[in-house]
Order: C-alpha cells, then sequence, then structure tokens
C-alpha cells in the first residue's frame, strides 16, 4: 500500500439554506515541482480558475465561478500501479469536477480525495485504488487530508478541528482560519498534528507551500491565493485574487 502525507482541508457547511459554504485548502507538494498560481491557465476552459501543475497540466484546485463549482484533491494512500501500466496523472479530474463530470478512475490512477463545493452542497469521493465511494458532507466544520472525512486517525484533525470549528463564527473568517493555521505552526512542520508540514522526515518530498480560500455560493465562487515564502515554514499570509 502506498501511503502518503499530504494536503489539508478545512470546510464550513452551513446550516441555513442559501449560506455559502467556505473552504480553506493547504497544499502539501514536492517544491521542486513547479506550479503555476491560482489563474486562468486553461485558453479551452473559459471561466476556469485554478492552481495549475506545470508538469502535468491539471489543477490541484480549480473553481468556475460561472458554473458556481470549486473542485480540490488530496493524495490517498493506494496500491501501486501494476506493472506495465503508464500512471495517469489525477490533475484532469479535478477541471473535469468543475465541468460537472465525475471521475471514472482506474488502477492506473493513485489514490485520491475529491472534495466538489457547490452552492450548499459538498461532496467527497474517495478512490483507493479498487473501489470509489462518495460521501455527502453534512452542515458543520469538517476536515480531511490523507484518510477520512473528520477521520480521527489524522492527528491534525483530532488537534484541531474544533479550534476551526470556534473560528468560524467570526465574521472574518478566512482572517480567523488563518489565525488557527498560525498556531498551528507553533508545532514543528514535522509533528504529525502540523498543518504546515515538512513531510521529508516522514519520507516524503513534499512540504506545505501554499494556500486557498474559497467562499461557494448562490452568488458564484469567491476565490482567493496565498504563498508561503518558504517551503514548510508559516508566515503571514496576504491573500490574493486570480491572476
Amino acid at each position: 500500500m502506498r501511503r502518503c502525507a499530504v494536503c489539508t482541508v478545512i470546510l464550513h457547511v452551513p446550516e441555513t439554506a442559501g449560506e455559502p459554504v467556505r473552504l480553506l485548502a493547504v497544499r502539501d507538494e514536492d517544491p521542486t515541482r513547479d506550479w503555476q498560481p491560482l489563474g486562468a491557465w486553461w485558453p479551452d476552459r473559459p471561466g476556469v480558475v485554478g492552481v495549475r501543475d506545470v508538469r502535468a497540466g491539471g489543477a490541484w484546485l480549480a473553481a468556475d465561478a460561472t458554473a458556481g463549482r470549486l473542485a480540490v484533491l488530496l493524495n490517498r494512500a493506494s496500491p501501486p500501479v501494476p506493472d506495465g501500466m503508464r500512471q495517469i496523472s489525477r490533475g484532469g479530474i479535478v477541471l473535469d469536477a468543475v465541468c460537472g463530470r465525475p471521475p471514472h478512475p482506474t488502477p492506473a490512477v493513485l489514490g485520491f480525495n475529491l472534495v466538489e463545493v457547490t452552492a450548499g452542497s459538498v461532496t467527497v469521493t474517495t478512490w483507493d485504488g479498487a473501489a470509489v465511494r462518495q460521501t455527502s458532507v453534512g452542515s458543520g466544520v469538517h476536515m480531511i487530508a490523507h484518510d477520512d472525512l473528520d477521520d480521527p486517525r489524522t492527528a491534525r484533525i483530532t488537534a484541531w478541528h474544533d479550534a476551526f470549528a470556534q473560528a468560524s463564527s467570526r465574521d472574518d473568517w478566512e482572517r480567523a482560519w488563518l489565525d488557527v493555521l498560525a498556531q498551528s505552526a507553533r508545532l514543528g512542520p514535522d509533528d504529525d498534528r502540523a498543518i504546515i508540514r515538512d513531510n521529508r522526515v516522514h519520507g516524503y518530498p513534499t512540504q506545505s507551500l501554499l494556500l486557498c480560500t474559497a467562499s461557494v455560493g448562490a452568488a458564484g465562487v469567491d476565490v482567493s491565493y496565498g504563498e508561503l515564502a518558504r517551503p514548510g515554514m508559516w508566515n503571514e499570509i496576504t491573500l490574493v485574487p486570480p491572476v
């Protein structure tokens, strides 16, 4: 089984219809793997903005304001791709999701958790290399990383879920959640409870590099981007719109 130590997503799904879904996503990746910041990088997909992986051309997170959709993908443990089979990048899954096309992975695709957000609705699609399952996310504050939604096996969820839930009541929710991230960064970046991470000590080249916040509601998608000055090290984040 291929393990992983990767990104974190925090969600606030409202109890009241008409209120927007809020999201904070932190990306962990190998810093030597080039990316482009949140922007409109796909001419064949008008209206779509996202964080683009330069090597494979897909997206880690993408949104379509016109369609009112956002999707973000987190790696998940799965068996390796079978011998003789060419591995398929997962980045196209995110771009398809914001166009309303569900994933149909094969054993050539490594495991993932796909978070899809529309106005008042959130689903998590999980692929473990053998089967696809989908979870409808109820109201409240939730976290997900490389295991299941709100999974107590994920130390960072156990450590910080309640702090994000408490901070979600503030009107300046983005600043409130960034404040929780800053608190979490007092832990060492290799601590299992850390959200801003340096996974090299665990045998993975991935480090926290950037984050996005988003509000998805009837008015559309409002998404912003912030980047860490040094991989795996927290700094005060300035959120900016898509380029």
